[in-house]
């Protein structure tokens, strides 16, 4: 843990990152103090709605978040859209 007063968990609600191992239901731990990076799963909000992603940052500069279930499509940043990056996951927590 880089920073524990940056750093929260949230429950996961959804099956669209089982690829990743993050299950619904599970606990995830997240950082705001570190930078998301290119391949990070992040906890962002996109315009008003709050997710789980891979982010993906493209050599021109397009954004998308991919999830990791092939039964979701991955959100691709337009203009208009507004995202806020809370944050990175670096760990999950599953039930027994």
């Amino acid at each position: 843990m880089t920073d524990p007063t940056a750093t929260f968990i949230i429950r996961v609600s959804g099956d669209s990152m089982i690829g990743a191992g993050i299950w619904d239901g599970d606990e995830v731990i997240v950082d705001r103090s570190m930078n998301a990076r290119d391949g990070s799963v992040v906890v962002a909000m996109v315009d008003t709605e709050l997710t789980i992603k891979r982010l993906r940052l493209g050599v021109d500069g397009a954004v998308r978040l991919v999830p990791e279930n092939a039964s979701y499509p991955e959100i691709v940043l337009e203009e208009m859209s507004e995202l806020v990056i809370w944050g990175v996951v670096t760990r999950c927590l599953h039930r027994l």
